[in-house]
């Protein structure tokens, strides 16, 4: 009898971490199915409708690249804010969860997956496809 209820017991406690925690289990994911993966997940824009976003007004961009990437050139009044720091700084900068943020890094991984955790934190937001180098190519201004 305290052989099965240990059992039982044992059993209950697995069943609750596989319902309460599914991502500690290893799926063995590569980065680039991370972003395939986000991106089933998001709203991306094009390049082109980006560019029309920005001249409409109303929109923050958000440059998610590195700090020196950042200095090396952005779109023209965007706000930076590093990937690795998303999670922690947002709320500071765009305390507003209902403003209207398009996303993008330098060729859109990185915009990827920040868009889909900026999602899951209730942001309304969109990332932009092909990024920062989707942009250049374009020909768009650039600061």
């Amino acid at each position: 009898m305290k052989k099965r209820v240990l059992f039982v017991s044992v059993l209950a406690f697995v069943l609750t971490l596989a319902l309460i925690a599914p991502t500690a289990i290893a799926k063995d994911m590569t980065a680039k199915d991370l972003v395939t993966e986000a991106k089933q997940n998001i709203v991306e824009v094009s390049v082109s409708d980006a560019k029309a976003l920005l001249d409409k007004g109303g929109y923050i961009f958000l440059d998610v690249r590195t700090s020196k990437e950042f200095k090396m050139g952005h779109i023209p009044g965007a706000m930076h804010l590093a990937r690795g720091l998303l999670e922690f700084k947002i709320a500071k900068k765009v305390p507003d969860k209902h403003a209207n943020i398009i996303v993008y890094c330098k060729s859109g991984g990185r915009g990827s997956l920040a868009t889909s955790t900026l999602g899951q934190m209730g942001y309304n937001v969109k990332n932009m496809a092909g990024g920062w180098k989707a942009w250049i190519k374009a020909g768009y201004p650039i600061d």
